[in-house]
Order: C-alpha cells, then structure tokens, then sequence
C-alpha cells in the first residue's frame, strides 16, 4: 500500500480551499445568496468538508493508520468537490482544470484495493488519561443502563425511563457545562468541551433519543442564563440543572416560524398577579418542542415588544415552570395567579419515524402566568432573547455534531460485526471488496467529524468558533445519513427489520440535519452568508 503523504494531503486541502474561496468571491461580487441559493449551498457544504479535512492533518501526524485514514478522507472531500465544480465551472468561477494538481493524490486514496486494505482500521482517538476515563464511564453507563432500553423505547415509542435520567445526574452530566460555582464541574477551559464531546458520543452511540439528546436541552439554558442571566437567576437555576433536579424544554419554533424565529408570534404580556407579584402572560402556540412534556421548565422565546417590524429584538427568554407530564401530552390550568384569569397550558405529541423518548409536542399557551422573575436578564433582558437563545445554540450544534458521530459510530460496529459473520455465496460479506471500501469510507468519516469536533471544541472554550460549530454541524449531521444508510444496506433485508438497531440508527441520524437548525437555513443564512461578508470585507 502507499505510504501516506500529508504535503499532498495539505496541498490537496489549499487547492480545494483556493476554488471555494473563488467562488464565493465570484458570488459575493455577482450576485448573493439569496439569488443563487443552490451555488451558495453546495458553496457551503464544500466549505463544511474541507474545515473537516483540515482538522485531520493534525491527527494523521499521529501514526501510520491515522495518516491513511486522514488521506482517505482528504481525497473524498476533494472527490466531492469536484463532483460540484464539473460541468458548473462558469458558476464557480474556476478553470476546468482547477483540480487537477489533486487527481495523483485523490486516484491513490480512493483506489478500491486502498480502501479495501483499510476495512477495519478506525484509528485510535489519542485521548489523554483524564479523557479516557470519561469515555471509559459513559461508555459503561451507556452500555449497561440505556442500550437495554433503547430499542424498547423506539418501537414502543416510550417515555425514558427515570432511572436513566437519575444515573446520569448522579454522574454528573447535566453539570459538564455549568460553572464550578453554580454546582457545575465547568472550570472554564477547553476541558469543559472535550469532557461534554465525548459522553454526548457515548450515550449517543447507545441511543440518540434516550441518551445522548439528554443534555442538550439543559446546555441551551445554561448557556443562555450564563449569557444572560441575573445573578440571582444563575444562582436560582443553575445549580437546580446541573444537578438534575429539574429538566427543561425549549420551546422557540412555531407552526409558522421554524429557523426564521425573527418572525415569532408567542407573546408575553405585562401583567400583576393576585398577590401583586409583576409578571407575563404568555399567550400563543409552540411547535416540535421536545422532552415538553418531562420538563420542569420551558425555555419560551415570546415577544415582549408588540411592535413586530423590530423582528428579532422584540423577543425574550423566559423560564417557564410546569408539571411533569408523560409521552401522551398533558393539560394543565392556573387558578388564582391572576385575577379574573384562568391560564392554561396544553400540548399534543406529534409522532415521528425516529429520535423517540424524546417525544416533540405542539403547545399551546393560553393567559400563563410567569413572574417577572423569570425573564433571563429581567429589565436588561427584554428583546435579548435572540441572542441569549443563540448563545445555547451555538454550544448545541457542537453537542449535535457529537450526537451525530454517536449515532454513526454504533452504525458502523453493527456494520462490522453484521459483515464479518453474514455468509453469502459462500463467503463473508466482510471478504467482498465493495463492503470493506464502504467500511473504510466509515471509519475515516467518523474519525474526521469526531477530530474536527474536538478541534471545536478547544476553539470554543476561547471564545471563538462560531462558525466552525455551524460548519460541523453541517458537514456532520449530512454524513451521518450516508453512514448509517450503508451501514444498514451491508445488512441487506435484515437492515429494513426492527430485530437489528441499524435500522434505529438509520432512521433516528435522519433527523440530524432537520433540528437545532435546519441544514439549508445554516447553510445559506449563516455559512455562505457569513463567507460572502467576509469576501466583501
């Protein structure tokens, strides 16, 4: 086999880098996003994959098997791009053969024979002991506490079971982001990112909806109140989470209003109650608000300033206490909070192919009554929920991305094992050349996506990364489909029958791409948006 070449590997990644960078010149100069919506997508997906590969050439400076598989995944992403460029050149502003010091480099690492030789190599993760430890823990409380239950869970489309939900408290998961002083474990430093990666992997990689979707919720909040927050919320709420003493909701999108929140028509009403407490009446409709009904809280975006052409700086967060309710939806009433007022809460569950456990509910807000006190930021917070709401978001599309490799992780070991023990015209389907490529495809995926993650990660604690999270999240959550499509055809009929968990897999890595951001809003409002301001600065 080839000895791996990272010069080629990094010169591959520039060459493609230099035909992104004109492209989104040329667009910038041209025409815009809006106008050229699918050259400003496939902009942006390139974009997502070549930041992916970048982050690998650290990793193949780690060892022989992390050069080929970094290689591997560099000559795919440059394949990809190409695949775009062809027969578009005048969109991409690029010369035919723009490519082509690249095609040496991209025929070596993703020749069949290569590949084949790679089947079941994944590469170690180059964890330091400290890290070891955290993977080594969810992955046993995974393994043990979850992965029993997951395939209940979806088929029976059930509610998680307390005890999964208490263990990780105890563990302390819901305190991974929190600061040591709210009674977190966060101590500020990229630690804090590393530690939160690698257990949202491992309870993912056992059940995306009963396990790794556990803590995203609660990092959105936590996030928002230490963005915003009083201190007196921070000091009210913040232990109360990392703790796992309550479980929150949040409640942003609307039957109207998906990822354009800016046009949010929940609203929060200033109102007195009985006891002359100041507070908000809530009135409205929220939709694909999920773990609703098990929240102690939800995290609500309401409009506090009627007039709605402020768009986006009218809203605000606010922390909205309720009861526990069960899968099936709930309704629950206020008496006496406000005079003369009855408030009601209501929600119906909507019912999905995959990610269950979770449950997502539509819910309807009718006079609820909030305290003042429950504003994130009070006076100073109203018409800063956007940006409080943001700064959780963006923390959750790192922690989705951690979901994803997760999810394309278990995939791929149920591949393996499902090959290496499936017998079909006499041989194992692990011994055929077109399973052992998709093997290989796997296993350089998912280390690169779970590199760039900790690469994130370490950006992230600095106070930077924005757009590297939303570039993750894009590239990520868009391979786990493949991942788990293939993983699931290299079990043929058995992949399509709920006895084997690829088909979870499959079914629950389709809903990746569709929340905490849809994939084309990232893409063209934030990725090629932010890539053609940049072109023009």
């Amino acid at each position: 086999m080839t000895t791996p070449d990272l010069q080629d590997a990094s010169a591959a990644i520039d060459a493609a880098d230099q035909v992104i960078r004109g492209a989104v010149r040329h667009l910038a100069e041209t025409s815009s996003v809006d106008a050229d919506q699918v050259l400003a997508y496939d902009i942006a997906h390139a974009a997502a994959a070549v930041e992916t590969a970048r982050s690998m050439i650290d990793y193949g400076n780690k060892g022989d098997i992390e050069a080929k598989l970094t290689c591997v995944f560099v000559a795919d992403a440059v394949a990809d791009l190409g695949a775009k460029i062809w027969g578009r050149e005048s969109a991409w502003n690029c010369a035919p053969n723009a490519l082509d010091t690249t095609r040496a480099f991209v025929s070596i690492w993703r020749d069949p024979a290569t590949l084949a030789s790679l089947a079941f190599e994944d590469g170690p993760r180059h964890l330091d002991e400290e890290f070891d430890l955290v993977q080594d823990t969810f992955r046993r409380f995974a393994e043990e506490q979850i992965k029993p239950h997951a395939e209940h869970i979806h088929r029976t489309n059930g509610d998680i079971p307390e005890s999964i939900i208490n263990g990780l408290a105890e563990m302390g998961l819901f305190g991974l982001s929190i600061p040591e002083e709210f009674g977190g474990f966060a101590g500020g430093g990229e630690s804090d990112y590393y530690g939160m990666v690698i257990a949202t992997e491992e309870l993912s990689r056992a059940s995306l909806g009963a396990g790794g979707s556990l803590i995203t919720r609660p990092e959105i909040l936590a996030r928002a109140l230490e963005t915003g927050g009083t201190q007196e919320q921070k000091s009210e709420w913040l232990p109360k989470l990392a703790m796992g003493e309550i479980m929150n909701a949040v409640a942003v999108t609307e039957p109207d209003f998906g990822s354009d929140v800016a046009g949010v028509k929940v609203t929060a009403t200033p109102t007195v109650g009985a006891d002359g407490t100041d507070g908000w009446l809530i009135n409205g409709v929220k939709t694909w608000c999920t773990f609703g009904a098990r929240a102690d809280v939800l995290m609500v975006l309401a409009r506090t300033d009627p007039d709605r052409s402020k768009g986006h700086r009218g809203l605000s967060i606010f922390i909205v206490p309720k009861e526990r309710g069960d899968g099936h939806g709930f309704s629950q009433q206020q008496e006496g909070l406000v005079a003369d007022t009855t408030g009601k809460l209501e929600a119906s569950p909507i019912d999905t192919i995959g990610y269950r456990g979770m449950h997502s509910y539509e819910i309807s807000f009718e006079n609820w009554f909030v305290p003042d006190a429950n504003l994130i930021g009070q006076e100073a917070g109203q018409g800063r929920g956007f940006y409080y709401q943001m700064a959780g978001f963006e923390n959750g599309r790192l922690q989705t991305a951690a979901r994803a490799v997760g999810v394309m992780q278990a995939a791929y070991e149920a591949a393996k094992d499902y090959a290496e023990n499936r017998v079909v015209f006499g041989s194992p389907i692990s011994e055929y050349q077109l399973t052992r490529a998709k093997l290989a495809r796997m296993a350089a995926i998912i280390q690169a996506s779970r590199q760039f993650a900790y690469s994130v990660g370490v950006l992230m604690a600095k106070g930077e990364g924005k757009m590297e999270a939303t570039l993750i999240k894009a590239y990520v959550c868009k391979a786990a489909e493949w991942v788990t499509r293939e993983a699931l055809q290299i079990h043929g009929g058995m992949g399509y029958a709920e006895e084997y968990d690829v088909s979870r897999y499959w079914v629950d890595a389709r809903v990746l791409s569709i929340f905490e951001g849809a994939d084309e809003t990232l893409c063209l409002k934030v990725i090629a948006r932010s890539l053609v301001n940049d072109a023009k600065a």
